[in-house]
């Protein structure tokens, strides 16, 4: 098949490289600067545009990475061209691109989540913080790229990061509208299911780690590793998740008259083995895709096709574990740094790169952002994919490399 993938970083990467290896031929728009290598790379200025080039080239299948490019309606203006694309149109996008509208549709549907208020009124905000225990989280509404969210340990900390955002100093727009909630108290899991708008296939659980530092210390990120399966998901908290959130959510979507097609990614966390939403996403997670995509086994094109018509069917899962460890930048997630040569000594058995924040200058592959790639092991176990996906990163340079070494730690302790 011909197949476009809307996207740059790494999760879209890591996708063209599971479809290449299957023998399809992939396009990237706009990829990045190591893509060339698997991809042909598509320059576009609007996704009318990209629908254009996407009929010339005869693409059989899109596929969209990022959220930005859900939420502005990239799967509607390619169905309304008659291309086949697979993703959720801007409607049911709104399940990540307001938080104010996914909270209120969970309560809707009986579905669990943390107490909350959604407001533009500070005083009513102030009103509802003063009720709450000391730790509490305040969101913006809007899409803010992973970092939206405030986790404040007593309510002054909370009313301010709450002003802040109505003031459009924090986050502009997208703090225009604010979500205050309870702050739980538990672990977070990564579940992922790929939906058709009717039916689901669980993928395994992942778990991300969000903190720049080794033992979860440090400022939030984009996240700095993920591994799958965990061992966190036992079967009874799997089948809880499938009915309670995912076959609750892909029902009320149909009947709010948005069917969900595309990856449903509810982030969970879990109190005494009760799962909770925390947040949706509609698009696979960075850098959970990138240790997802070696265990999908079978056809993948064929698989997210079949979803995109509505035909999705049971397909198999790899009994194998994978970890992926983020490099990054050496002034990530704080500011830019100088771009970097990077250099690979050799790239061992059972391992693969993932690129992102990456560039090419006369034929060299350059850091140039801060989330620069992902160094991805599979093994038989959790501990060999680490040790194997650790064993890559020894073998990857440039100057101000940064990773944490901990990667699936809760796993193995």
């Amino acid at each position: 098949m011909k197949i476009l993938i809307i996207g740059n970083g790494a999760r879209e990467y890591s996708i063209a490289l599971r479809l290449k290896q299957d023998g399809n031929e992939i396009f990237m728009a706009p990829g990045n600067g190591a893509s060339e290598n698997i991809a042909t790379n598509i320059a576009f200025n609007d996704f009318s545009e990209l629908c254009k080039i996407a009929k010339d080239k005869q693409i059989d299948l899109s596929i969209v990475g990022p959220e930005n490019a859900l939420s502005e309606g990239v799967v509607d203006i390619f169905k309304a061209n008659g291309l086949k694309i697979f993703g959720p149109s801007k409607a049911a996008a709104r399940l990540e691109s307001s938080k104010a509208f996914m909270k209120e549709f969970l309560a809707k549907y009986g579905i669990k989540t943390a107490k909350f208020l959604q407001s533009d009124n500070y005083d009513e905000i102030c009103d509802f913080i003063d009720k709450m225990g000391s730790k509490i989280v305040v969101k913006a509404d809007g899409l803010c790229a992973g970092k939206g969210v405030i986790i404040a340990n007593n309510h002054d900390e909370a009313k301010l990061a709450a002003k802040n955002m109505l003031s459009g100093d924090s986050f502009g727009q997208a703090g225009k509208r604010v979500v205050v909630e309870e702050f739980l108290d538990g672990f977070e899991l990564s579940f992922f299911a790929i939906c058709d708008g009717k039916n689901f296939v669980s993928l395994p659980v992942a778990q991300d780690h969000k903190k720049l530092l080794d033992n979860d210390l440090g400022p939030n990120t984009g996240g700095m590793g993920a591994y799958a399966p965990s061992p966190l998901a036992n079967a009874n908290l799997i089948a809880k998740v499938e009915q309670e959130i995912v076959k609750k959510t892909l029902d009320g979507m149909k009947n709010e008259g948005s069917e969900f097609c595309g990856v449903l990614f509810a982030g969970l966390m879990i109190v005494e083995n009760e799962p909770f939403v925390l947040e949706f996403n509609v698009r696979f997670g960075d850098p959970e895709c990138e240790v997802l995509m070696p265990l999908i086994k079978g056809d993948l094109a064929k698989i997210l096709s079949d979803a995109s018509d509505g035909k999705l069917t049971k397909f198999d899962i790899s009994d194998e574990f994978a970890v992926g460890v983020v490099m990054a930048s050496e002034n990530y997630p704080y500011k830019s740094s100088k771009k970097a040569e990077i250099s690979i000594k050799q790239i061992p058995q059972n391992t693969h790169i993932s690129y992102a924040g990456v560039e090419k200058i006369d034929d060299k592959i350059y850091a140039s952002g801060g989330r620069i790639l992902v160094a991805v092991g599979v093994g038989d176990s959790i501990k060999q994919a680490q040790n194997r996906a650790y064993e890559l990163v020894k073998n990857i340079e440039f100057s101000g490399a940064r990773y944490r070494t901990d990667i699936a730690y809760q796993a193995l302790k």
